[in-house]
């Protein structure tokens, strides 16, 4: 429909449009130009608006150029129009001619639809015409009073739900009130009640009389619902999964327990609780106002008892239209102020009005007294009375009363002052109620500020303009005729919006993320991220990394982290044990937890979705399953997909046999099992299927069988890999681009990527809107821009580099916006933050395909991204790649962005999907040649290492194999030497180097413990010594020693002190031939001998006399030195499993000693009853089935039980106590 043009040429302001025809030319231009003008139209009956648009009057210099859209059913108690959080202002004319129309984001249900010019033709005064576009509605209507309730009674008095739809649109102005309530015999119970202005639903689809399965489920909804204002609700169930949507916002949850239905009893109410709900239902208010549109299940509720076809018996006067309310809320901003008349020169002050904010301080009012002055205003949340009466002399009085008062809600405050005598009072509760004698007389001054006062005065208030809403204000226990004021028949004001409050909650929705708690201002909000795992404006961005590939590059070590394999995505953190110490290049394990199994007949469980994404980007896991039994119970496992699996370790999908059964090796050939076979056997093996794990339960049945018995075990789960970190494309062509599907980030958005490249420009990706966008580019050899438009224009964030950014190295960006700032950052240490506009659009719309690497006749980008991560989900480049022309998967030359993490001499190789370092020509291991190798000796222990012997190459058999160990045989005139080690032995040789010649290098340790180095080289009579006397180092302690030598220079350092220098005597020969080498030492040259004789995968010719068995022994100082574990904020205590951040736990000065001290008792008292049960229970079972021995095989041929043990169990992995030995490195 279209509203009516109006032809006068000038109208006063607030002249309403009714709905007579009127067809001409002119327009809407009032007498006076300020902001207190509008325009109202009057529909006739309630609408759907789904648009505006608006001119200027015609043929003129008058039009507006900016506008507010409020909307009422009764043409009061006004509603300013929302958009994205804000009151909106609609963009106008530029001309008087042009058509500007608006199409509303929402669309509205009125009857009247105000507009106020904000901005007009600077050339003339306000002008317009406008057209209102929509259709009719209709609605049956509702008004409860309190008293009456509908109980809609079912067909069957016992229903069993499966699924559910029910709506129902409301307004009140009550804060509590039972919307709808059902219940059932059995405990099921489904209410929607508001509470403090929220909505409350409550589900229970059952619970069990054990408490064991406990299935209340309860979540809120909405604020400031209290308002007058319809509201919708639409609240739809499918089993355990609900949307609950409130005024288009939609929740999604899932109700708790594990039963399905709703299990009602009779009848189902609406507006209160019904007369037949259990007393413990009872003690909750009844709504108070109008509902319309009830639907149940498909059933009109209101048409319904529209025919009276529902029991209305309870109702004292049902009325199927609203009551209107007698508020006229006054709405201010901080310039605002309200000036009231009441009685002059009068004894006794009396003041009340009704208040919400969110601020904690404001003034309310002000007033002047005869001699003196009163002000109420509200400080830190509570309410503050200060009386300054001067007359013999000054008098001050304050009084304060309430707490939390700027919550958003009503609260009524009530002062009355006379002749020595003063009270406040807040809510109308009499705890409240605080009364002073004060030494004074009052006399007023007649004159009432409200919100605010401007004017300069000896003594101006303490307090700051009161931001919020007004109501029911009495001055002189009179209510403040405030349509009077509207009128200009009494008082002033000043930027004030009568009948109107524009309150907002703007932590509803709640845009912080991940559990962050909002806290708001009148202007803005906050989001407190403390405790959550997350940081950034709304918490947005997770404080942990999503892999242990990310912690390996980040130089940490083995151990215990909190990894978020999702990022920003809705799964929060766990904790893995990440071990840094295999060969391969990604050898994370993301995930090691206790399986709590469970035996149960039911098939109904769902298992935890926190894995899901981390299993995505694995490359391999594996978990262990072993099944020993006696007899062969009906038994399954179950999956992530909740699925039941019939396989086991070392078996497959589909197959349904064990490992015994594939291989044919199974105890009795009639089976594919060895439990089958009734005889007390087992399956064991390693469930390695990605898609199924991990295991969440394991299902036993038939277990009643007498002469059974079964023992199941599920070690750990360990995984391997991280495909997402390393997935590339790399883009040939400045044409060539892949494309997804398109982003989805319309309030909160973050893109992380690593990219390299020789160019100085190009665009990284691009999504494109009807006018929003968003674009990620390279500009220049130093810049890098993320720009992006969301409606208020176009925005740039440009971080520059201090080296250029073509240089062919990774260089990684992350980019972030939300609805509070926009953050772009370069490698870690460039960033530029910007906020958002107070007031404006937040949604990113997009619609076109994501385009990575160009688009559109954009600069495309030549070089490699990988890693793409949006809003925590990874783009899968690579598998786009291999479709798509011009551009290939993974990209080459980690190398020379990686190649300093290999450590010690490691040379880094160049691999699809990232690169490894290799330690063979170290004397290092580990994924970058960082961890010592080194061997624990016993006494006559020694290991031999030949180089090329007499017989030359052909003595050797595997020469190819051979060949990086194995220098040719020539003169040597330097060499380095470079070992480790620690004993308390002494004296000892540590290392003896000696050639056919007769040359050789010895270290030894003397008699007193110090270190002695022997050249001889030839030419001399004795060797060259050199003694190092000035410390004992066989003192149990590690110690490190290089020695170097070219020619006659020589070079020695030892541990930490600063290396020495010595020269070889003139006579002596500077070439030796070296063929025989007696050691225990790291590195000698290229050569590491010891490695090669404790690596089973080396071949090499080295010979091992004694037991040798590995162990740094903490001989060797770390390569990289780790941060601490009390400073590092990714490193937890292996011991504890519980999420790190919980702040409530943790007392004021950090150690809760009371608990400290009766967690100390309880541990010992556990401890000593485990100790007396363990005790108990091998003694009464110690000749119970097979008799295992607990002494190593071979002990008698062995020196001591610890080599015994060291020699007979290859997979012993345990130090020896060093104090009981002595060993060499």
């Amino acid at each position: 429909m279209k509203s009516n043009f109006i032809c006068h040429i000038h109208m006063v302001s607030r002249w309403k449009i009714h709905a007579n025809k009127m067809i001409c030319a002119g327009g809407w231009s009032p007498v006076d130009t300020d902001h207190y003008q509008w325009l109202q139209v009057d529909l006739g009956t309630r609408k759907q608006v789904t648009s505006i648009a608006t001119q200027g009057r015609y043929s003129s210099s008058d039009w507006t150029m900016q506008y507010r859209l409020l909307y009422s059913d009764t043409g009061r108690n006004w509603r300013p129009y929302l958009q994205d959080g804000n009151i909106w202002a609609f963009s106008g004319n530029s001309n008087s001619e042009s058509v500007v129309r608006h199409d509303l984001q929402h669309a509205i249900i009125t009857r009247y639809v105000r507009i106020i010019p904000l901005e007009w033709s600077e050339e003339g005064r306000i002008g317009l015409r406008v057209e209102v576009y929509g259709c009719s509605y209709w609605a049956d209507v509702i008004n409860f009073e309190g008293q009456g309730v509908i109980s809609y009674r079912f067909k069957m008095k016992k229903m069993k739900i499966l699924k559910d739809v029910i709506s129902l649109k409301f307004k009140t102005t009550a804060s509590n009130g039972v919307l709808l309530h059902g219940e059932g015999q059995q405990g099921d119970y489904i209410s929607l009640e508001l509470k403090r202005s929220k909505l409350l639903l409550m589900i229970n689809l059952g619970s069990n009389q054990y408490g064991s399965i406990l299935g209340h489920t309860s979540v809120t909804s909405g604020s400031l619902l209290d308002d007058d204002h319809w509201h919708s609700v639409i609240i739809e169930r499918y089993r355990r999964n609900v949307n609950f949507t409130l005024d288009r916002h939609t929740q999604h949850f899932r109700t708790n327990g594990e039963f399905d239905h709703l299990d009602l009893d009779y009848e189902i109410s609406f507006g209160g609780m019904p007369v037949s709900a259990k007393p413990s239902s009872g003690g909750r208010e009844n709504f108070v106002g109008c509902m319309e549109g009830i639907t149940y299940n498909g059933d009109n509720i209101t048409n319904l008892v529209k025919r009276k076809k529902i029991d209305t018996s309870s109702f004292r006067n049902l009325t199927f239209s609203c009551s209107e309310t007698h508020s006229f809320p006054v709405f201010f901003n901080a310039t605002s102020f309200l000036r009231l008349p009441g009685l002059q020169d009068s004894d006794t002050l009396s003041v009340s009005l009704s208040f919400r904010t969110w601020n904690p301080s404001g003034l309310l009012f002000y007033t002047a007294l005869a001699d003196g002055v009163v002000e109420v205003g509200l400080t830190e949340g509570k309410v503050t009375v200060y009386i300054n009466v001067a007359q013999k002399k000054n008098t001050r009085i304050d009084i304060s009363s309430g707490s939390g008062l700027n919550d958003g809600q009503w609260h009524n405050v009530y002062l009355h002052a006379l002749e020595n005598y003063a009270m406040l009072t807040i809510d109308g509760d009499e705890a409240s109620t605080v009364r002073t004698v004060i030494p004074i007389q009052i006399r007023t001054g007649g004159q009432y500020y409200f919100g605010g006062y401007f004017l300069r005065t000896n003594t101006p208030p303490a307090q700051r303009s009161f931001q919020g809403c007004m109501q029911l204000i009495h001055v002189d226990d009179q209510l403040a005729d405030l349509v009077a004021v509207e009128q200009g028949n009494m008082g002033t004001f000043e930027n004030v919006s009568l009948d109107m409050c524009a309150i907002i909650d703007r932590c509803v929705p709640n845009h912080c993320e991940h559990g962050g708690r909002c806290t708001q201002t009148w202007d803005s909000f906050r989001c407190s991220c403390n405790g959550t795992g997350y940081t950034g404006a709304t918490c947005h961005t997770s404080v942990y990394e999503q892999s242990c590939e990310e912690y390996k590059h980040l130089g940490k070590t083995s151990g215990t982290y909190w990894i978020d394999p999702d990022g920003s995505g809705p799964i929060g953190p766990f904790k893995v044990n990440c071990n840094m110490t295999g060969k391969s290049t990604v050898p994370p394990k993301p995930t090691e937890q206790k399986i709590h199994l469970t035996i149960m007949a039911s098939d109904d469980f769902v298992p935890s979705q926190q894995l899901k994404p981390c299993f995505l980007s694995l490359m391999f896991c594996a978990d262990s399953c072993c099944y020993f039994a006696a007899g062969s119970p009906f038994t399954w496992w179950v999956g992530r997909a909740n699925e039941r699996h019939y396989y086991w370790g070392g078996s497959g999908p589909g197959i349904q046999k064990c490992a015994c059964g594939i291989e044919r090796n199974c105890t009795d050939p009639k089976y594919y099992c060895n439990c089958d076979a009734d005889q007390t056997r087992e399956d064991a093996g390693l469930l390695v299927y990605k898609d199924h794990l991990p295991v969440s339960q394991v299902v036993v049945g038939d277990t009643n069988r007498a002469g059974s018995e079964a023992k199941l075990t599920v070690g750990p789960l360990r995984c391997q890999g991280d495909g997402n970190y390393w997935n590339a494309a790399s883009f040939n062509t400045p044409a060539s681009y892949l494309h997804f599907p398109t982003f989805q980030g319309e309030t909160s958005a973050d893109i992380s990527f690593y990219f390299k490249t020789s160019s100085s420009y190009g665009v990284f990706l691009e999504n494109l809107g009807n006018a929003d966008f968003i674009r990620l580019e390279l500009k220049a050899a130093t810049v890098v821009s993320f720009s992006f438009d969301v409606g208020n224009g176009l925005v740039e964030l440009s971080v520059r580099s201090s080296t250029p950014l073509n240089d062919d190295q990774w260089h990684r960006v992350v980019a972030e916006r939300n609805v509070k700032e926009a953050v772009l950052q370069l490698d870690g240490q460039f960033k530029e933050v910007r906020p958002a506009p107070p007031q404006g659009h937040t949604r990113l719309e997009l619609y076109s395909q994501l385009y990575v690497g160009a688009s559109g006749g954009q600069r495309g980008f030549l070089g490699c991204i990988r890693a793409l991560k949006m809003n925590g989900v990874t783009l899968d480049l690579e598998e786009r790649a291999k479709v798509t022309p011009g551009v290939k998967p993974g990209c080459s030359g980690h190398c020379t962005s990686y190649g300093q993490h290999c450590r010690n001499g490691g040379q880094c190789m160049e691999k699809y999907n990232g690169y490894s370092c290799d330690c063979t020509l170290t004397a290092y291991d580990g994924p970058f040649c960082t961890e010592d190798v080194g061997g624990y000796f016993e006494s006559g222990t020694l290991v031999r290492y030949d180089f090329l012997p007499e017989g030359g190459l052909p003595a050797i058999r595997d020469v190819k194999s051979l060949s990086p160990l194995l220098p040719t045989e020539g003169n040597l005139t330097q060499e380095e030497l470079v070992f480790s080690f620690s004993t308390s032995n002494a004296p000892s040789i540590l290392v003896y180097i000696s050639s056919r010649t007769q040359d050789y290098l010895a270290v030894v340790l003397r008699h007193n413990g110090t270190l002695q180095i022997r050249y001889s080289l030839g030419g001399l009579r004795e060797p060259f010594t050199i003694d190092l006397d000035q410390r004992n180092m066989a003192n149990g302690q590690p110690h490190h020693i290089n020695i170097s030598r070219q020619e006659r220079n020589i070079r020695l350092q030892l541990d930490h002190y600063p290396p020495v220098s010595y020269a070889l005597p003139a006579g002596s020969d500077t070439k030796s031939t070296v063929m025989v080498f007696l050691f225990s030492l790291v590195q000698f040259n290229n050569i590491a001998p010891l490695k090669a004789a404790l690596r089973s995968g080396i071949v090499a010719p080295v010979t091992t006399q004694g037991i040798l068995v590995e162990s740094n022994c903490g001989a060797s100082p770390l390569t990289i030195s780790p941060m601490a574990a009390v400073n590092d904020p990714w490193h937890l205590d292996s011991a504890g499993a519980v999420f790190p951040f919980n702040e409530e736990r943790v007392s004021q000065d950090g150690v809760d000693r009371n608990a400290a001290i009766i967690g100390g008792i309880i541990a010992v008292v556990i401890f000593t009853i485990l100790c007396t049960l363990v005790f108990l229970i091998r003694h009464m079972f110690r000749h119970k089935g097979s008799y295992h021995t607990n002494e190593a095989k071979g002990a008698e041929s062995a020196d001591c039980a610890d080599a015994a043990i060291i020699v007979n169990d290859p997979a012993f992995t345990e130090t020896i106590d060093e104090s009981k030995k002595e060993w060499f490195i």
